[in-house]
């Protein structure tokens, strides 16, 4: 998944989000966890309507992975799909027949790029700034923050 911007955030907030960042590791790892599950949702939506096939185990697969400080020390959390042919169905593949040994290319199915397209609808849809917001309100109160 792309990285998410802050856009929506006050410069009050953006602070805070730092200061609880450093201070309350845990609590960050609770407010990353919910981003990821949120993120899943608009990403199955986005999956159930592009993917027609309704058979296999392809929209089952779909899981927000753990929540994990970046090379430059920024709180990540992905989302994957762990079906075997989902990378398939993302980036599309060639169609091939077999005859006598030999392959021969027929056609090629594009992509439905699923995670780009989940990613950007999670990033316009103002769901990442209410969470952060509702977290930090939350962190204020309970953690005294």
């Amino acid at each position: 998944m792309s990285g998410l911007e802050f856009e929506g955030l006050s410069d009050f907030q953006k602070d805070l989000l730092e200061i609880a960042q450093v201070k309350l590791p845990r609590e960050t790892i609770k407010m990353m966890r919910k981003v990821g599950n949120r993120a899943n949702t608009h990403i199955k939506r986005v999956a159930r309507a592009k993917v027609k096939s309704k058979t296999g185990t392809y929209y089952k697969r779909f899981k927000r992975g753990k929540v994990f400080k970046d090379g430059e020390g920024k709180w990540v959390v992905r989302v994957i799909n762990s079906a075997p042919h989902a990378h398939l169905i993302e980036h599309g593949h060639r169609q091939v027949i077999k005859t006598a040994g030999v392959e021969i290319e027929v056609g090629f199915t594009p992509g439905k790029k699923v995670m780009d397209t989940g990613a950007k609808n999670f990033e316009s849809s103002g769901d990442f700034e209410k969470i952060i917001s509702k977290e930090l309100d939350r962190m204020l109160e309970e953690a005294g923050l």
